[in-house]
């Protein structure tokens, strides 16, 4: 099976490299696609910078995914491997306590797949996740925020096998006039949801009540 798959950038980036990017990105250093171009052109500008959409065609055969997604995990798996990669600061003892609960229920070793499929957590979603690691969401609010300015799913390779089956088609111009007010206006929108989503939830599950239950 083969899919299209899109990389928004300042380059164009014929051969990717499993080096190439940030070291504390969602699910660690690597090389992230899209199915959506759409997104791929916001992400590849910045307020200063015109960009680049690199298109791909991925060859699934053979390839060990794993898939976040699937009725497998649940969106505590997703939270606690992007908690795990990003730079998080724990400045208080429930946020302490709840990464430890997370890591010792939710954990997945990635390093024998080839490709992992999840949600990508832009600034806003990351903060979404430390609102429930911080015990001011709910788990039932934490997965309507996850639905917030259509997030869309990013591919993650990781291991040689992913990288030789991911083969570059061609890439297209993308202007920042045009789609870095986008990439803002859909961050805006998901923090405005977010604020209606958000307050006390006298009926949901907050991070310390599955703690408590374990004790």
């Amino acid at each position: 099976m083969t899919i299209d798959l899109y990389h928004g950038s300042n380059q164009i980036i014929q051969i990717p490299s499993p080096t190439g990017g940030r070291l504390h990105n969602d699910y660690g250093q690597g090389f992230y696609c899209t199915r959506h171009i759409e997104l791929a052109k916001e992400w590849a500008v910045s307020e200063n910078t015109d960009g680049f959409v690199n298109h791909y065609l991925l060859c699934l055969d053979n390839l060990k995914v794993l898939n976040l997604n699937d009725t497998n995990y649940s969106i505590l798996h997703w939270l606690t491997l992007l908690l795990t990669h990003r730079i998080l600061n724990l400045s208080s003892a429930i946020a302490r306590e709840g990464f430890q609960y997370l890591t010792s229920h939710y954990f997945i070793e990635t390093d024998t797949y080839d490709l992992i499929i999840g949600y990508r957590a832009d600034d806003s979603y990351f903060s979404f996740a430390r609102a429930f690691l911080s015990n001011t969401i709910t788990l039932e609010q934490l997965k309507q925020c996850m639905y917030l300015g259509e997030l869309g799913e990013q591919y993650f390779f990781q291991s040689k096998l992913s990288f030789s089956n991911l083969a570059f088609k061609d890439y297209s111009y993308v202007a920042k006039d045009e789609y870095y007010p986008k990439r803002i206006a859909r961050d805006k929108n998901a923090r405005l949801d977010f604020q209606k989503i958000q307050g006390e939830d006298t009926t949901g599950t907050y991070l310390i009540d599955l703690i408590r239950k374990e004790k």
